[in-house]
């Protein structure tokens, strides 16, 4: 089955009992996840989020900051000097 399928197929409930997999390292029965297991539930939740979810409310989402650095010009360019290198 690809991934897209796959991801198809989860439901919130299947969504939620992964994710929580995930976070506290051990399926519900309390048997640890292998690392291959960790890293297909990840790769899984990653994929249904892109799928479902809008791009804030992903797993991994880093809200950004705001600064003026990017819109700024040449007009606003600071000359710097480098002394005693």
């Amino acid at each position: 089955m690809d991934l897209d399928k796959l991801v198809s197929t989860i439901t919130p409930d299947i969504y939620e009992s992964l994710k929580k997999a995930v976070e506290l390292g051990r399926w519900d029965n309390g048997i640890a996840l292998t690392e291959q297991q960790k890293s297909d539930s990840l790769q899984l939740l990653i994929a249904y989020d892109e799928k479902n979810k809008p791009a804030e409310e992903r797993i991994g989402y880093i809200q950004p900051k705001e600064h003026k650095h990017c819109d700024s010009g040449p007009d606003e360019w600071q000359k710097l000097d480098i002394k005693d290198l």
